[in-house]
């Protein structure tokens, strides 16, 4: 009798990654009010070495899914919004809350989100590096929100590329200011911010008031960084169950 060929172990890739919830966000059906929430996560393959991918996930109250807000690079229009998981692993990786909010604060903060999406400048056009790219999208729409003020994590390649190609403006948060060439080299210097020297992409930097190191590749090195003004986020609750997106191609950045 001949002996019964094994199956070879399945191929792993950006088709049959992980993308399921990590149980942050609340369920729609528990958590009636308006929700706001920013992750991030490593970005897939190669590319998490260097950089992370963000979105954003907005519920209006009473509402029965979620929203979510990237931008991904596979695609001819780049800006994507659609209904999703809010939480979900980034092809594999976990992501991490960067700014969550709920309730009235929360349900006043999302047609500006709404608007912010729409008036992008690079609706049709991405490039990995030094931008326009997805961390580009969610900085952003957080200039243009009045209420988030967090800033990307440092290791947001794309970040400090400002609006449609400007070269001074009001820092992330609103609280200093920044100057950027097309995100190759810039200054950035605010309350939130700290001190931050943008070179080739690359941000090193250190924050006075949530003291902490801010290093390309790794990120920020100390306390986690939090709003100083405006509404506070809501503490995460009870954990939820896990669900999966339909399948997308992992793009870049």
């Amino acid at each position: 009798m001949a002996a019964a060929q094994k199956t070879p172990p399945e191929k792993k890739g950006w088709w049959n990654a992980d993308n399921s919830s990590v149980g942050i966000a609340p369920k729609p059906e528990v958590e009636k009010r308006a929700i706001v929430q920013i992750y991030a996560a490593r970005a897939y393959s190669w590319r998490g070495w260097f950089a992370v991918h963000p979105w954003i996930a907005t519920k209006e109250a009473n509402a029965n899914n979620y929203t979510v807000y990237q931008v991904t690079g596979w695609r001819s229009t780049v800006v994507n919004i659609a209904p999703g998981v809010p939480d979900r692993r980034w092809y594999g990786e976990p992501p991490e809350m960067l700014f969550e909010l709920r309730g009235d604060e929360a349900a006043k903060m999302i047609p500006h989100i709404q608007k912010a999406a729409k008036d992008y400048p690079y609706q049709n056009f991405y490039r990995l590096f030094p931008g326009p790219n997805s961390n580009t999208f969610i900085a952003y729409i957080i200039r243009h929100t009045p209420g988030i003020t967090v800033e990307m994590p440092p290791h947001a390649i794309g970040k400090d590329w400002i609006d449609d190609g400007k070269f001074f403006a009001r820092s992330e948060t609103g609280t200093g200011y920044q100057f950027s060439a097309y995100g190759l080299l810039g200054l950035t210097i605010g309350l939130a911010e700290g001190l931050e020297v943008n070179l080739l992409g690359m941000t090193f930097g250190f924050d006075v008031m949530r003291p902490a190191l801010k290093l390309p590749f790794i990120g920020r090195i100390g306390l986690k960084d939090r709003p100083l003004y405006g509404p506070k986020a809501v503490p995460e609750k009870e954990k939820s169950d896990d669900h999966k997106d339909p399948m997308v191609s992992p793009g870049a950045i």
